[in-house]
């Protein structure tokens, strides 16, 4: 079973598509917007943990 590490970061309304493309070619994977907490998007992202030897 794979092991993931997640993140999370703000998204600019103008600059959506940057800020995702950005990290989906770190090999981020977004799972879900969400409201922030202070107004504004909240991305939520996942990738495989890399392992030893791999």
């Amino acid at each position: 079973m794979p092991a993931w590490e997640y993140l999370t970061t703000p998204l600019m309304i103008h600059n959506t598509a940057a800020i995702l493309n950005n990290w989906g070619s770190e090999g981020w994977e977004l799972v879900q917007v969400v409201p922030g907490p202070e107004g504004g998007l909240v991305a939520y992202l996942k990738r495989p943990v890399a392992t030893a030897g791999a």
